[in-house]
């Protein structure tokens, strides 16, 4: 099926089924996409985005009965 006889079926769609097949193309696009990137292009992408506070590892005040 050439891309123009696939776009024209397309247009011929209502537009509630012409939404599905958008949805439908990103997820297409989105999975071949991650399919490209491997982990060594995703390693360190959220160096410097993401902060801890001081006190992380200390014990929750909820918890305290059960911690005793």
């Amino acid at each position: 099926m050439s891309s123009i006889d696939l776009a024209r079926q397309i247009e011929s769609l209502p537009d509630r089924l012409k939404k599905e097949m958008e949805d439908h193309l990103q997820k297409l696009l989105f999975q071949e996409k991650k399919k490209k990137v491997g982990m060594e292009d995703l390693c360190g992408i959220f160096e410097g985005k993401i902060k801890m506070s001081d006190d992380f590892d200390e014990p929750l005040e909820d918890f305290k009965e059960y911690m005793e």
